[in-house]
């Protein structure tokens, strides 16, 4: 199994990246870990209290899982990836069943952050994007899909993701063994992953 961690901040564009190199690839043959599924379940606080909750700490992510659960691919066995819901900030009670694929793609902001889960990476990429482009995305996305309003947004930002991503995101691409820019003359990085993945398939 070649397994591929794909970093970067957010808003960076790590999504988009991902349905570029899958695009090209049998459906079959990859499957897709976000570590946005892996944020630690808060069944013990108030929906108040959960708000709260610095989600781009390092230590709002349950990287043992995460970790148990590769283990567990890379051995053929299937998993059971939690649910996170945005809306009410905790996982649900249901799971996505996940089979093993020849090629599994982890994806989210703080997945270089972790030593173990790095070590299990056989090709890490960050994809690097304008802090300020990273914030237009991010208000649009949030706003469309997660119910927040721009104040909330604004806030958290300033607050929250900004000293966030310079104290344990951005230092993550000194790990990465592809810098990918989000812009449109990311194709020969894509072009060389894509590479990689099929030789390994094939």
């Amino acid at each position: 199994m070649l397994i591929i961690g794909i970093a970067g901040g957010t808003g960076s564009g790590k999504t988009t990246v991902v349905h570029q190199i899958m695009n090209e690839l049998p459906e079959t043959e990859v499957g897709i870990i976000s570590q946005d599924s892996y944020y630690k379940e808060t069944h013990n606080l108030s929906y108040d209290e959960r708000t709260k909750i610095n989600f781009d700490h390092p230590r709002a992510i349950d990287f043992d899982l995460l970790t148990e659960h590769l283990k567990e691919l890379k051995k053929g066995n299937t998993i059971e990836q939690p649910v996170y819901s945005f809306v009410t900030h905790n996982r649900t009670d249901d799971t996505i069943v996940t089979h093993p694929r020849k090629v599994m793609i982890v994806e989210g902001i703080l997945i270089l952050a972790n030593s173990e889960l790095r070590d299990m990476f056989d090709i890490k990429v960050y994809v690097h994007a304008d802090s300020d482009e990273r914030l237009i995305r991010r208000l649009k996305r949030d706003i469309a899909e997660r119910g927040r309003d721009m104040d909330e947004v604004l806030n958290r930002y300033q607050t929250t993701l900004k000293p966030m991503h310079q104290q344990f995101i951005e230092p993550t691409k000194a790990f990465a063994d592809i810098i990918i820019p989000n812009d449109k003359y990311n194709t020969v990085a894509i072009d060389v992953v894509r590479a990689v993945i099929n030789q390994r398939i094939l």
